[in-house]
């Protein structure tokens, strides 16, 4: 009998994770969105790693049409007046047909959708309440309906609302300290980069990272400011006080629109007290953003999930949970290390940073340490 599995959330986790279920007939799934449509229109950018390609190949994410995605060969590290100070090569964690990778969130998105049956995807579900029935666990929705599954697997980002039904107890993100502001530029606007490459602007207490999101050459533009409150306040103010301070020039890269939003972390990691209950994505744990591992340990917490379950463990919680965990303390430490490196404020240690940069980025040893353990 062909077991059934519940997805709740139709982000890049639970896209992947219906994917990857679809080539395996033992199966049956069905994704619940609580929003009435995917938003397809977004077109920030994301960065993929080595270790989500994989993942994404076996759904056939290298037929994707070659001009939608790019394949950055280097990252190229600047202080904040443009002056370089090193790059790194990414073609030394790049495989035969699994290559570092930007492009748009939305196409992703697109992509993952349009891979599934229509009916694979509800939408306007929330659940209100979740119990256990023998070896099944029972989902209700708000509007009354309900589902019986083998797994539930819940995907539905840092501020979940179905973990908190599941456990019963209210789980609040943590607010990172930084707000992150999103924008789409022109090629001629960064006339002082590379626009081949990856690069990473760094000042005080903020930095900036600009890529090309396809073959057209849109460029993706992201900056990560220290911010002591998570309230709103106008972007042209915290601008004008941060890296416009340090480099008017800078302004050039904000003319167009703007996206604005505070950075959240998890508190932890949790595992369920239903052992047939499994978090990935953001829902197990959401990463400060300078790693730019975000997406990518979304499609590989996903692929976690398929193969255990694929294999008809009896351990399945605990083993996903220690693997993941494992992972997520690495990256995370990683992640904060960056954070403090790409944001130091005294000359003198900015200085020491960029003189060890230029010797750590040439350094194959550490470099396969540091990222080739992530990125493989």
């Amino acid at each position: 009998m062909k077991k059934r599995i519940a997805i709740i959330g139709s982000g890049i986790a639970g896209l992947t994770l219906g994917n990857l279920l679809l080539t395996n007939s033992e199966f049956e799934f069905v994704i619940y969105e609580k929003n009435n449509i995917l938003d397809l229109n977004e077109g920030f950018g994301i960065q993929l790693s080595v270790n989500s390609i994989y993942v994404l190949n076996k759904i056939g994410f290298s037929q994707l049409n070659a001009n939608e995605k790019y394949h950055p060969t280097q990252l190229d590290f600047y202080s904040i007046n443009f002056d370089k100070i090193c790059d790194l090569n990414l073609e030394i964690f790049n495989l035969e047909n699994e290559k570092y990778t930007t492009l748009k969130r939305s196409t992703l998105i697109k992509f993952l959708k349009e891979k599934l049956l229509s009916n694979s995807i509800i939408f306007r579900k929330q659940v209100n309440k979740v119990e256990k029935n023998n070896e099944k666990i029972n989902i209700s929705f708000t509007d009354g309906s309900n589902d019986e599954v083998d797994f539930l697997i819940v995907s539905d980002g840092v501020f979940s609302n179905t973990k908190s039904i599941l456990e019963k107890k209210f789980f609040k993100p943590k607010y990172y300290g930084a707000i992150a502001i999103r924008s789409q530029i022109k090629v001629e606007d960064i006339s002082n980069l590379n626009s081949n490459n990856i690069s990473l602007i760094m000042g005080d207490n903020a930095h900036l990272v600009l890529y090309p999101v396809n073959k057209k050459k849109e460029i993706n533009l992201v900056c990560i400011i220290r911010k002591k409150s998570d309230v709103s306040d106008s972007i042209k103010k915290i601008l004008e006080n941060t890296i416009l301070k340090e480099n008017k020039n800078l302004a050039n890269l904000f003319k167009e629109e703007l996206k604005s939003w505070p950075i959240y972390t998890s508190s932890g990691p949790v595992k369920s007290f239903y052992k047939n209950v499994l978090y990935m994505g953001d829902a197990f744990y959401t990463f400060p953003p300078t790693l730019a591992q975000g997406a990518s340990q979304s499609i590989e917490s996903a692929s976690e999930i398929f193969e255990l379950i694929s294999s008809d463990n009896e351990n399945i919680q605990n083993e996903y949970f220690k693997k993941r965990v494992e992972r997520t303390n690495v990256i995370n430490k990683r992640s904060k290390f960056n954070y403090f490196g790409f944001h130091i404020t005294n000359p003198i240690l900015k200085i020491f940073r960029n003189l060890f940069l230029k010797r750590l980025v040439k350094n194959k040893s550490f470099i396969q340490s540091y990222l080739g353990k992530i990125y493989k």
